[in-house]
């Protein structure tokens, strides 16, 4: 009995990642674009980010761009690809934070994509720069509490193109996490997310730090 549950778990986890899967075989993006604020009081103070150095302006940074599923989504794929070096990881640095990240991402996410390293960063950087990031929030000088569809409704504001099945919210420890945007493969452009990615934080008094 035990084993039958065992295998009935470890069936539902492949439902959700799919390690080692073929690079290049995927049905549309998610790219997720973090509160740089938040993630900074969450996790990155501790870490002692270089992207939470006071002296820095970060706000909506590129946390990756994903190869998705309709169900689940593939990471860690095997690839020839060439690994990039620090020089190409470091001009990601100013929409994703630091070059560390870039350099996961890659490894995580952008061997599974098909593409070169250089190419997966360029087009990493064109989603981001596909989405208007909502100018309302680098405006605000203390900290707020605010529903999470709030942060949703004014990315659909600022972007027309964006319908509420195509964006997702997500909260962490209390705070506003990360807005997930679902696009297609081929242009780039708005597509519905899969089930599995729409899973909007419900909390109604969230809370959103303002740009250190």
């Amino acid at each position: 009995m035990k084993r039958a549950i065992a295998a009935v778990f470890m069936g539902l986890a492949g439902v959700a990642q799919a390690d080692g899967e073929t690079p290049g075989e995927f049905d549309y993006w998610v790219m997720a674009l973090s509160w740089s604020p938040n993630w900074c009081a969450i996790e990155g103070d501790a870490r002692k980010s270089p992207q939470c150095d006071p002296r820095e302006d970060f706000g909506w940074t590129l946390h990756g761009l994903w190869p998705q599923y309709h169900r689940g989504w593939p990471a860690f794929c095997p690839t020839v690809k060439r690994q990039p070096n620090r020089s190409l990881t470091n001009t990601m640095a100013d929409i994703m934070g630091t070059s560390g990240l870039a350099w996961y991402q890659w490894k995580k996410h952008g061997v599974c994509s098909g593409l070169s390293a250089p190419d997966y960063y360029a087009l990493s950087r064109q989603a981001y720069e596909s989405v208007v990031r909502p100018a309302v929030f680098r405006k605000l000088d203390k900290p707020i509490r605010l529903p999470a569809h709030v942060v949703e409704e004014a990315f659909l504001k600022a972007n027309p193109r964006l319908e509420p099945d195509m964006i997702t919210i997500t909260c962490k420890q209390g705070r506003i996490q990360e807005a997930r945007v679902c696009l297609s493969r081929d242009d780039l452009s708005p597509v519905p997310c899969g089930r599995d990615t729409v899973k909007d934080c419900t909390m109604k008094n969230a809370l959103f730090d303002p740009v250190r």
